[in-house]
């Protein structure tokens, strides 16, 4: 809590005595496959730059993936947990005076043959309306949440985030992104085994086919498991990665069992199993396309969702 991001409209960082222009709190809430989280941050906007500061961040490890990608949808102790999830998360905006939220649901909700019975029921139970959203905007919504800042425009660059339920990618070149793809392999699914032989497959021929089209150079990398991945490795934000690093920290933490790296490597319960899916994912895409940089901004979906607010 406390951190704060700028973008600035000149590249000047430095800080100015300046009074702020609007002064607002805005709210985004993630429904995941693996987790459903809030975060709440204050926007002001001053004449050269927009400071965006963080005020909460909650993370609820409520699995919807768990039930949707074995079963077909969300069974009802689930959504029970879901709902009052919710109505804690309405309390806090409404004890933060939030002037605007958006809460986006990915692909466990979008898979679920109750999904849109469960999106009625929260906004009746709970007030909270929810938006169902594909993997082409969920992509841009983070690429929106700063992303951009981070690239080199004589650079190509392969953006990968990987969450319970697929992986996202894009190409950009030159602050454009050219293409841009969506497939069912996510680490709960992968967990689960219900990643389809067939769909690695299509992820690896899209890969290999965008690589030798664009030649992207860095892999820019999002999601909770490679954000936790940085940390391990006593990485800042934005520094390199390189695939050597991320193969070492994979091994390491393979060779530990799940109880271990709840107590050892001190992982959350949640995160102790998915994470070692993720990082083959990212091992398994810088192999293919060759690319030996990966850098984690600090952007995501939910960082995406207030700047997209704080603009309306």
């Amino acid at each position: 809590m406390g951190n704060t991001t700028r973008q600035t409209n000149n590249g000047n960082n430095t800080i100015k005595k300046e009074k702020a222009e609007s002064r607002n709190i805005y709210a985004a809430i993630d429904i995941g496959s693996n987790a459903i989280r809030l975060l709440v941050s204050n926007v002001e906007r001053y004449p050269n730059e927009t400071l965006y500061k963080k005020l909460a961040y909650i993370r609820v490890p409520l699995r919807l993936g768990e039930d949707v990608f074995t079963q077909g949808f969300i069974s009802e102790k689930k959504q029970e947990q879901f709902i009052e999830a919710m109505k804690g998360f309405l309390h806090l905006m409404n004890a933060y005076g939030v002037k605007a939220y958006r809460a986006c649901a990915t692909s466990a909700m979008r898979e679920a043959s109750n999904g849109k019975e469960l999106i009625e029921a929260t906004a009746e139970k709970a007030g909270v309306s929810i938006d169902l959203i594909n993997g082409k905007e969920e992509a841009e919504i983070i690429f929106r949440g700063g992303m951009s800042e981070t690239m080199d425009p004589n650079k190509s660059y392969l953006y990968l985030d990987v969450g319970g339920g697929s992986s996202e990618f894009s190409v950009y070149c030159n602050h454009r992104r050219t293409e841009s793809c969506s497939f069912k392999v996510g680490t709960v699914r992968w967990i689960k085994e219900a990643v389809e032989p067939e769909e690695l497959k299509k992820m690896k021929k899209w890969l290999k086919n965008n690589c030798k089209q664009y030649m992207p150079t860095v892999l820019i990398g999002t999601g909770g498991n490679i954000n936790k991945a940085k940390g391990l490795l006593g990485k800042k934000e934005n520094e390199t990665i390189t695939y050597t690093e991320l193969k070492i920290l994979y091994d390491y933490i393979r060779s530990f069992s799940y109880e271990e790296r709840i107590h050892i490597l001190q992982l959350n319960p949640s995160r102790a199993d998915v994470i070692v899916p993720a990082l083959k994912i990212f091992l398994m895409t810088m192999k293919s396309c060759k690319i030996n940089e990966l850098i984690i901004p600090k952007s995501g979906l939910s960082d995406g969702i207030i700047r997209e607010l704080s603009y309306r």
